[in-house]
């Protein structure tokens, strides 16, 4: 580990969300800790033709969170989000007016970028599929813009007055973790004492409903709505799709100190690994989960037993339950067996890119809060799966460490530890 990153540690001081359920950080944190679910029949397009018609949407009025009709006629949904997630992180840090621009960067995260506008803007140059030479006239003027997720950075940098480092990391579904960890490494190695940095995905489109289905990776619990996401249970029978978005603001710690900013938590250690694999399998030994946590806690100087609280990644597929809980075997040990785990994806579902920034916000508020949140819908337990995976209530404990693990198709490993902002090293 190299002096610089010895030197220079790196807190959370704001944070906002856009989640299914009502928007902002307080209504996403009730809805967690209440054990309720958002998950529903899709109201958004007609899915009866699909084998999953299930999904966890928004509650999202882009008029009422202040958006003017310029922006909601020129900005997919994902950049909505974005937008209006990346504006509560910086009003709630109460950075603005305190920073120098050029010290101030952004990161976002994306799995799939502006699908919906993608999807719809296909069918009015294609007259619904009929043409298959299509007829680029009849495109939004903004087409351009919903080709390049990069427009979200552009947007978020004008709200921030950031004109530092810039960019996008789109690793699929462990997106939301690595762009929080490279915004992270921007401010350990110096390029920046700031980064508003997040991630944004609303594709719960015909397109993405389809390719899903096709793998056959989604529930077909349609009649069973509210309780389709079943995280470690052994009913599990897929994945609901979610949309969303959470971003934070970042800062070196002694420039949070220097302003007197209030820290949820510091981001202690984190790593990557893939699996070089199947683009989908899993091994069901869990190696590669198992290394980049064993990484990312050598990384925060912590051992297994510093960790109280494990944010699974818990898609509810059989197969990446069964790879998670080994690797949370193989790289806590028998601690594995004393530390409550829980997967909020059985509430708010799978968000793609942007699922793993919520449950980075949903760590550092149990740090805040020192409350577990539940695994809702888990009333049979799978006998192969036997770890302590908090079910169906909310847990007061005090908790001063979280490991937060994401997994991605492509065989992305990614895993992050958050640790009270007063943790010494």
């Amino acid at each position: 580990m190299s002096k610089t990153h010895d030197a220079r540690r790196v807190v959370i001081t704001g944070i906002g969300v856009v989640a299914p359920g009502d928007v902002g950080t307080k209504p996403f944190w009730e809805m967690l800790t209440a054990g309720r679910t958002a998950t529903g029949t899709i109201s958004s397009f007609d899915a009866s033709p699909f084998r999953s018609q299930v999904a966890a949407e928004c509650n999202f009025d882009p008029a009422a969170e202040g958006l003017s009709q310029r922006q909601i006629r020129a900005w997919d949904r994902t950049t909505q989000f974005a937008y209006v997630a990346a504006r509560e992180a910086l009003e709630d840090s109460g950075i603005s007016g305190e920073t120098d621009p050029l010290r101030t960067g952004v990161m976002v995260g994306t799995a799939c970028g502006m699908t919906m506008s993608l999807d719809r803007e296909y069918a009015v140059v294609s007259d619904e599929g009929r043409l298959w030479e299509v007829d680029p006239a009849h495109g939004a003027p903004y087409l351009y813009d919903y080709f390049l997720p990069s427009s979200m950075v552009r947007e978020i940098a004008w709200l921030a007055g950031a004109e530092g480092p810039a960019g996008v990391v789109s690793a699929g579904c462990t997106s939301g973790i690595d762009v929080v960890t490279h915004a992270t490494d921007l401010i350990r190695d110096g390029a920046a004492e700031v980064m508003v940095t997040g991630a944004s995905d609303a594709a719960i489109s015909p397109i993405t409903v389809a390719c899903f289905d096709a793998i056959k990776a989604t529930t077909p619990r349609n009649d069973e709505p509210e309780t389709a996401s079943r995280p470690f249970d052994r009913t599990r029978n897929g994945f609901v799709l979610g949309e969303g978005a959470a971003f934070f603001v970042l800062e070196e710690l002694g420039h949070a100190q220097r302003r007197g900013a209030r820290a949820y938590a510091e981001i202690a250690g984190h790593a990557a690994r893939c699996n070089a694999y199947s683009m989908t399998g899993l091994r069901s030994d869990g190696k590669e989960m198992a290394d980049a946590i064993r990484a990312a806690l050598d990384r925060a100087r912590m051992d297994p037993t510093d960790i109280d609280y494990v944010n699974a990644h818990g898609s509810a597929t059989k197969q990446n339950d069964l790879h998670e809980t080994a690797a949370l075997k193989r790289s806590l040990g028998e601690h594995a067996y004393a530390t409550p785990v829980s997967s909020i994806k059985s509430m708010i579902g799978h968000s793609l890119g942007a699922i793993c920034a919520l449950e980075v916000a949903a760590s550092a508020l149990t740090i805040e809060h020192s409350v577990i949140p539940p695994t809702a819908n888990l009333h049979e337990p799978d006998p192969a799966l036997d770890l302590d995976y908090v079910p169906l209530r909310a847990r007061e404990a005090q908790v001063d460490s979280v490991l937060s693990v994401a997994s991605g198709f492509g065989g992305f490993q990614s895993a992050i530890v958050l640790t009270g902002p007063g943790r010494t090293q």
